[in-house]
């Protein structure tokens, strides 16, 4: 038997994927997951079975080749199967979805029309997309949207909730909301979708006078935040990079940085950050963290009380940009 990258013929579509067809039952796709493994250990099918990649390689169909993750890391017991290379064991090529081997790019592509855009994270078969999206390709997320552009799912980005636990056993909570992780495909990068994630933050939580952006913000990440701004200054006095959980003595506007780091020399930054060009991860905060004390040139040091949040972002919103901020 031979294992193809398909499509599912099916009543009023010319084709559909894992996502449009998986019923919200991840007890009973689990249970046939671990029927179809032990069937596979047990040699009955070893022989037979392969899986073709698009490259026109085959995948033979052996416990040696295939293992369980974990599809959220807080409940390890929901589990799924999914097929490695043989020539390279950290690459994932298909993923074992309504007793069959689905490829990850047939995974993350869907046949209804209406799933366009940014989508809240629920069903069963959503959060399989965003398990390969984020373990498989990028490498649980909390409030998540997936971003699906012409039929595919291209990138994420997650949020904590303000009042949401920290996770970490004390009982605290974050007090805005904070976004967290944004992810955007390699060939869908620069296409201005980062910024269209954050906007839809904003209007998410329209409501509250402060948003955050987990530390560190790379400077990749920096560029998007400023091209926002620039579009909408009405944003500018609710954007915070943020430690741990928020508080205001862990929170410095993004848009005074923004300005600062168009004062630099070129070269220089105020904050590296992480220094991949994509927007993988704009980072992870725990609570253990220090409130963060951030110095100008000058030695100022914001939130120590000399100055407070509110009038120092009243100043900077009323500065005009230097030109080559602008350039």
């Amino acid at each position: 038997c031979v294992y193809v990258p398909q499509f599912l013929h099916l009543e009023g579509h010319l084709s559909t994927y894992p996502v449009d067809i998986l019923e919200d039952d991840p007890e009973g796709h689990q249970e046939a997951t671990l029927a179809y493994h032990a069937s596979l250990g047990e040699g009955a099918q070893t022989s037979s079975e392969i899986f073709s990649l698009s490259s026109g390689e085959q995948v033979k169909l052996e416990t040696s080749s295939i293992c369980f993750c974990s599809l959220h890391r807080d409940e390890p017991h929901h589990k799924i199967l999914v097929l490695v290379n043989p020539q390279d064991t950290k690459t994932v090529v298909a993923v074992y979805l309504k007793e069959s081997w689905w490829s990850t790019e047939d995974v993350l592509r869907t046949s209804d029309p209406t799933r366009e855009g940014l989508v809240k994270v629920q069903s069963f078969g959503e959060r399989i997309v965003l398990f390969v999206l984020n373990v498989i390709i990028f490498g649980r997320l909390e409030r998540t949207k997936i971003l699906w552009r012409n039929g595919a799912a291209v990138g994420f980005y997650t949020t904590k909730v303000k009042g949401s636990l920290c996770g970490n056993g004390t009982g605290a909570c974050y007090l805005l909301p904070v976004f967290d992780t944004v992810f955007v495909r390699r060939k869908h990068r620069r296409q201005g979708l980062g910024t269209a994630m954050l906007q839809d933050f904003c209007d998410t939580f329209r409501e509250d006078d402060a948003l955050g952006l987990s530390c560190p913000i790379s400077p990749a990440m920096y560029g998007v935040c400023r091209q926002f701004l620039l579009a909408h200054p009405e944003e500018r006095g609710r954007l915070w990079e943020v430690g741990a959980l928020g508080a205001r003595g862990q929170r410095v506007n993004i848009w005074l940085k923004v300005q600062q780091q168009a004062r630099l020399p070129e070269g220089e930054a105020v904050h590296p950050g992480n220094s991949k060009e994509d927007l993988s991860n704009l980072g992870q905060t725990s609570l253990g963290d220090r409130p963060t004390e951030f110095a100008d040139g000058d030695g100022h040091r914001y939130g120590s009380g000399v100055l407070s949040y509110e009038l120092l972002v009243s100043l900077v919103i009323m500065l005009p940009l230097f030109p080559e901020a602008v350039t």
